[in-house]
């Protein structure tokens, strides 16, 4: 009986078709995170409407003559997640209609997925602010809740996916800027040669929100430089990355035959933002120099390694950047690279200590690793 009715929720998710293959246990394993994740989203809507109707029965000097309103619960249609899944879309674009294109979904059916929604637990998640949409603050509680639940779907569908040896499924990475721009795109494209059927999804930030990606279970591979101490993470060595100062050709750090610390407090600093593992790298630097960030007069911060380098281009300062990303300019003679000795840093791969790898990701550090072996092999002696 209880098979029977796990396989119904398994038509209702979506799941059936990829649990059919598995028989009953496979079919609980795989259910198993996704349908508690439901209960839990269920229960925080359920929560939130006693709540309101609380609320309705206070009056401003007593009780509300109308008493609250009631709801069968086990009547009520259960939550799905192509409902989700529509909620999250439109809370993210703030617009019914962006969020059905993104999905491939007519308007109407995303309209009529929020609408049943807020229709079962009586209550409303947006208000229409302008041309646009806003989350109320039922709606602003209920996001994370919704996340997390698609999130252990997407995972409980991972499982089927290994199981058929990579022939399809899912990777999601979150990559530093300078690795995602310059050494992970050929990789990546290495990686789409040998399992096509695999979809990898690629998120672009700075070190730290790469690391609290991983952290958070939003994507289960985090690709930075520099180090990051958690101990929840496990850190996997790649490649290295050189350092260079870089100044404009007519900068004074140019015409030295060393740059020392004193020549360092004297310039104008344009640095990535904090975070990046750039800049934590020249932290470390500075710290082995006798010197801190404070005793430097930085006079911009910029989020990109291509806005802090055009910056430097155009005299405003200068700055420290992998090689990869300051090479063109230099070729160009736009920069120049000043004499400071600066270590090379490691390229890294984070995920978490207590889950699994999934079959996807040891596959993507098996093929960097093979192609770091091919390249010392092929170095000259």
């Amino acid at each position: 009986m209880r098979l029977a009715r796990l396989a119904q929720r398994a038509r209702g998710l979506g799941l059936a078709e990829t649990c059919a293959p598995l028989g009953g246990l496979g079919l609980r394993c795989a259910l198993g995170a996704a349908l508690a994740g439901l209960a839990e989203v269920d229960d925080l809507c359920h929560r939130a409407k006693l709540r309101r109707a609380t609320e309705r029965c206070k009056g401003k000097h007593g009780t509300d003559s109308r008493g609250p309103e009631t709801t069968d619960v086990t009547e009520r249609p259960r939550l799905t997640l192509d409902q989700l899944r529509v909620f999250v879309a439109v809370a993210e674009r703030q617009h019914v209609t962006r969020a059905a294109e993104a999905l491939n979904l007519a308007q109407s059916a995303a309209s009529a997925a929020i609408a049943a929604l807020e229709g079962r637990h009586h209550i409303r998640l947006f208000r229409r602010a302008g041309r646009g949409i806003v989350l109320t603050e039922a709606g602003e509680a209920f996001l994370p809740e919704a996340r997390a639940v698609l999130a252990r779907a997407e995972a409980a569908e991972a499982v089927l996916d290994d199981i058929v040896g990579l022939r399809r499924g899912r990777l999601a990475l979150h990559a530093s800027q300078t690795i995602a721009a310059y050494w992970l795109p050929r990789h990546l494209a290495a990686f789409r040669a040998a399992y096509p059927g695999v979809a990898l999804h690629l998120t672009i930030g700075n070190t730290g929100q790469a690391a609290a990606a991983v952290r958070g279970g939003l994507v289960e591979l985090g690709l930075v430089e520099g180090a990051v101490h958690d101990p929840l993470l496990e850190t996997i060595p790649l490649a290295r990355d050189q350092l260079l100062l870089v100044v404009p050709p007519d900068h004074k750090l140019a015409r030295l035959g060393q740059v020392t610390a004193k020549d360092l407090r004297g310039c104008d600093w344009v640095l990535r933002e904090p975070g990046s593992g750039t800049r934590s790298a020249f932290e470390a630097v500075l710290l082995r120099l006798g010197l801190s960030l404070p005793a430097l007069r930085v006079v911009q911060e910029l989020p990109s390694n291509e806005t802090v380098r055009a910056a430097v281009e155009a005299g405003m300062g200068v700055t420290v950047l992998s090689a990869s990303v300051v090479a063109p300019s230099i070729e160009a003679g736009l920069l120049v690279r000043a004499p400071l000795d600066l270590p090379a840093r490691p390229y890294l791969a984070l995920r978490r200590r207590d889950r699994p790898p999934s079959r996807a990701a040891e596959a993507l550090l098996a093929l960097v690793m093979s192609s770091r072996s091919k390249a010392r092999g092929s170095a000259p002696g």
